[in-house]
């Protein structure tokens, strides 16, 4: 798959010194390849040339023609000089001027062919090229500068985009005329694909008819062809992997019958929705195969998805297996636990909380049961990992509000089991796009329904100036027994930016504007013991007014709360407030999201609040927000299963992206990976992708 020369360093490239490798090796290009499938991030037309007397003053031109005088004038100003040209062709003259670049003297000299391009300029002296592009005119009329639709490169280093444009020229000038292709012949017939050689050249230098529009807009034939190509060979790992692993069999099988689905049944507190039984039956059809399940389900906030997991958890039960139930905060474990507890409390199943904070003497015998098999569930944090825990029979693990683990961590407790089946939950609705890189290895189930008598948050965007109305809201939820969230941005005050902090906020409701009902603070500088306290006291109704920051946007589960104001909205991420607003609406009465916005707001901002004021469809703002904030900070970090990308746009190439996974899961589905691609994905798939290992 790699040819000889796409391989070479290119510190043995013509034209570059150990600095430029230097430089160009920081910005991750060390070989020819790297260099060629960098591809330029816009082009500018400077194909059209323009006789001279037709010029016009504001506009950009190219024209060719030769240099008739050139002299190096001598400025008042010390060390100061301007070299002066001019132009000519058949239609006219022009003068052209460079600002303190005495070297053009020994380049541009009278009698050469030469094309200019730059902006055309008006003063006294009359039209004028101040510091335009120059390029002599080559043999064949062409430059690498000037004279063509010209690609731009981000600058690395010293390395300037010219350089950059001359070394890519260079570069294909030495490609031999035909080059290994990593695309198999009938895939590029069927996605309409021309050959990898021809893509490298018309995507750097590409022909002057081509569309410059289409060019900027990364749609030509040429770049789309580079760009699948990259897509395919990320998803050709992927479905690799995918079928290797379907080739592990689990040592207990669950099997199904009438006594379990009673017991299931008996567990129930509700009717399952439709999406909530759809779930469980792909879930458990799943567990019920002789391969380990890879499944992630995903459901909006308050969906159900804790029932759903029980469920299975159930099936792998009522089979002698053990459950983990791992969630990633020792509150949210807490309210799993006690869900989970009180759903099987009739059961004969027996089911235990491991956390940090367990005391030690409780943690030694929570260990002996989790070792003998005593202990059926076990719900905790990352303390089930540890290398002291050790399970008897596991044989389905779960794990919540997955994206918060590393990698490390989600693969050490599946190392736990025998080819265990493992389950990730999100409440975070993952965009198509990113679901097809992060978990292309998953299966995925959704539940796209609420539960039964939840109501939608009704959410309304506000300036600063209509607090008032705010608070009378407050009162008025609150006069009826009602709790609510205020979320601030930040803890404490700072000077450097004007943010309301939750500390002092906290101090003028308590003391200004709600004097008579109890306000708590929480947020994540408090000792895990504190925040608890506060927690459990709210959620006990203890507490009217939680004011927090966003340690309370996963795992908290307080029905009574009806309003929820973010304080400086216009500072957060649309999936964030998204999360947020989810801490309400778990009643059975109306409820509200009030965003707080401070003028002056960006565009962006005003976008983002009022995406969420016209949706509570978490699927449909996951999608906004992804085109707002882009994939590599979706979840607010950079996550570990995005891929490195070369030439491709998760956003912009979404549709490519999904052409790249057919054909991938079709080709290793029908024919296997041999030869140049299977070696590729074994050799340097994880290394070009920029992945961890997760299994």
């Amino acid at each position: 798959m790699k040819d000889d020369f796409l391989s070479t360093p290119l510190q043995f490239l013509k034209g570059v010194g150990p600095r430029k490798a230097a430089d160009l090796k920081r910005a991750g290009l060390v070989s020819v390849e790297d260099l060629l499938y960098r591809l330029p991030f816009r082009y500018e037309d400077r194909a059209r040339m323009q006789p001279i007397a037709s010029l016009r003053a504001g506009n950009k031109a190219a024209v060719i023609g030769e240099i008739k005088s050139a002299r190096l004038a001598i400025t008042r100003r010390r060390g100061f000089k301007i070299f002066n040209a001019v132009v000519g062709d058949a239609s006219g003259a022009i003068r052209c001027a460079w600002m303190n670049q005495a070297f053009l003297a020994d380049i541009l000299q009278p009698h050469l062919r030469v094309i200019i391009f730059g902006d055309v300029k008006l003063d006294s002296t009359g039209l004028h090229l101040l510091n335009p592009e120059y390029e002599l005119v080559a043999e064949d009329g062409l430059g690498v500068h000037t004279g063509r639709i010209v690609p731009f490169y981000e600058k690395s280093g010293s390395v300037t985009p010219n350089m950059q444009r001359k070394l890519v020229r260079f570069a294909l000038d030495q490609l031999p005329p035909e080059i290994p292709d990593v695309l198999p012949a009938d895939l590029r017939e069927r996605q309409g694909l021309g050959t990898r050689r021809a893509a490298l050249e018309a995507a750097h230098f590409p022909p002057n008819d081509a569309s410059v529009r289409e060019l900027n807009a990364f749609r030509t034939p040429a770049q789309r062809r580079l760009i699948f190509e990259e897509f395919f060979l990320f998803q050709i790992g992927h479905a690799w992997r995918r079928q290797v692993s379907s080739m592990e069999l689990k040592p207990f099988v669950p099997t199904v019958d009438d006594r379990i689905r009673a017991a299931a049944a008996a567990i129930l507190p509700f009717k399952l929705t439709p999406g909530q039984r759809q779930a469980v039956k792909e879930i458990v059809d799943d567990m019920r195969r002789p391969q380990p399940m890879h499944r992630l389900l995903q459901g909006d906030v308050g969906a159900g998805k804790t029932i759903v997991a029980l469920l299975a958890a159930l099936v792998a039960m009522e089979n002698g297996l053990q459950v983990a139930f791992m969630a990633p905060t020792e509150i949210l474990a807490g309210q799993h636990f006690g869900n989970i507890a009180r759903l099987l409390s009739r059961s004969r199943f027996r089911v235990d909380l491991l956390t940090g904070s367990t005391p030690g003497l409780q943690k030694h015998t929570l260990h002996a049961h989790i070792e003998r098999g005593t202990s059926n569930l076990i719900v905790g944090t990352h303390a089930l990992v540890q290398e002291n825990v050790n399970f008897h029979r596991l044989g389905l693990v779960v794990i919540d509000e997955q994206h918060r683990f590393g990698v490390a961590q989600r693969a050490s407790l599946r190392s736990k089991g025998l080819q265990p089946d493992v389950l990730l939950m999100t409440a975070t609705p993952i965009p198509r796009t990113l679901a097809l890189t992060d978990y292309s290895e998953l299966d995925v189930s959704k539940i796209t329904d609420l539960p039964p008598g939840r109501t939608p948050v009704r959410t309304v965007v506000r300036p600063e100036s209509r607090r008032d109305e705010i608070y009378q809201l407050l009162r008025d939820q609150l006069d009826q027994g009602r709790q609510a969230y205020i979320i601030y941005p930040l803890v404490e005050g700072s000077e450097k930016v004007d943010l309301k902090s939750a500390t002092e906020m906290a101090d003028h409701l308590q003391t200004d504007i709600f004097p008579s009902y109890r306000i708590a603070l929480l947020h994540g500088r408090m000792k895990p013991d504190a925040k608890e306290r506060v927690m459990h006291a709210f959620a006990a109704g203890q507490i009217h007014i939680l004011v927090s920051t966003t340690v309370v946007e996963v795992g908290v589960d307080v029905p009574n709360a009806s309003v929820m104001v973010i304080e400086h909205a216009e500072r957060f991420g649309l999936s964030q407030l998204h999360q947020l607003r989810g801490r309400v609406g778990r009643g059975s009465w109306e409820s509200h999201c009030v965003l707080l916005y401070q003028s002056p707001w960006t565009d962006d901002a005003r976008e983002r609040l009022n995406a969420m004021a016209a949706t509570n469809d978490g699927f449909v703002i996951a999608e906004r927000d992804l085109e707002l904030r882009g994939p590599g900070d979706f979840f607010g970090t950079r996550q570990s299963g995005l891929p490195q990308l070369r030439t491709g746009d998760l956003v912009r190439d979404r549709d490519i992206m999904e052409a790249a996974y057919g054909e991938a899961r079709r080709l290793v589905t029908e024919t296997g990976l041999t030869g140049d691609l299977l070696r590729f994905v074994e050799e340097q798939w994880q290394q070009q992708f920029g992945l961890i290992e997760v299994g």
